[in-house]
């Protein structure tokens, strides 16, 4: 009878712990795939981000103004932008999403003909436009990406990439007033993309699960944004193009940096 019982308690034990050895398994393979959608959102996102500095460095090429940092960099960013791409249309199954990145695929073209042309107003203003689609559909994509992946790290994630957006926006719209396209709409868009900046990093300072080093550089950036926003609402005063294309591109930098590390905490 003991040796029965003894028995029947080992295969309990048994039973016990290859259950908790498939929780393990289930476990790490959801962390993986959670890790791994979390990605694929900071690829989409910084796409962009992308669709911000291409048109940016366009105008600031065809103003002759930080000229051959923005040819490198404009070559660099269509190329980035196109290898993304690709690796999007690999990673992601969903008809819709799928659908839209076909429709971001023929917008890039008609993007890359039009900032490969000679500078003038209405190539600037179409690139402008054409900039704006080219958000829009990016946007779609990283808000889908989203919805399916837990909602506290995603939305962090998601908030941190599009910090690298925003300074970019705020170039090329500050580059597009002095450039010419001086309508009411290219200050709003300003404006608003600074407000936005400003509200994001709040909440990202304020956000409980950042490491010291997350704090640390987020801390940076507040020093400097405290005096370069004043510079970027004067847009139309104007004349300090070069300073709003370096800072800019500084936060642009810092906040890749804080992006892939809320990507590795949340892995």
């Amino acid at each position: 009878m003991k040796i029965v019982i003894i028995k029947i308690g080992l295969l309990i034990l048994t039973l016990i712990s290859s259950a908790n050895a498939l929780d393990e398994n289930i476990n790490r393979v959801n962390n993986t795939v959670q890790s791994d959608k979390i990605k694929i959102i900071d690829i989409a996102a910084k796409q962009r981000m992308l669709s911000q500095r291409i048109v940016k460095d366009y105008l600031y090429k065809g103003r002759n103004i930080a000229t051959s940092k923005a040819d490198k960099q404009l070559k660099a960013s269509l190329g980035e932008f196109s290898n993304a791409h690709k690796k999007l249309l690999i990673s992601i199954s969903d008809t819709e999403i799928i659908n839209l990145l076909t429709f971001v695929e023929m917008s890039s073209d008609d993007f890359k003909s039009i900032v490969n042309k000679p500078f003038d107003l209405d190539n600037a203003q179409l690139a402008l436009d054409l900039s704006e689609t080219m958000l829009e559909g990016s946007q779609f994509v990283v808000d889908s990406l989203t919805a399916g992946v837990l909602h506290k790290k995603s939305e962090i994630v998601k908030k941190s990439g599009k910090q690298r957006m925003l300074a970019q926006r705020i170039a090329k719209y500050y580059i597009a007033y002095q450039s010419g396209i001086k309508d009411k709409n290219t200050i709003d868009q300003m404006r608003q993309a600074v407000k936005m900046f400003t509200k994001n990093h709040n909440d990202l300072m304020k956000n409980s699960t950042n490491t010291p080093k997350i704090n640390q550089k987020l801390n940076k950036i507040n020093k400097l944004w405290k005096i370069v926003h004043k510079f970027y609402l004067s847009i139309e005063k104007g004349g300090l193009p070069f300073i709003v294309f370096t800072t800019t591109d500084d936060i642009t930098k810092k906040m890749n940096e804080i992006t892939k590390l809320y990507v590795e905490l949340y892995k």
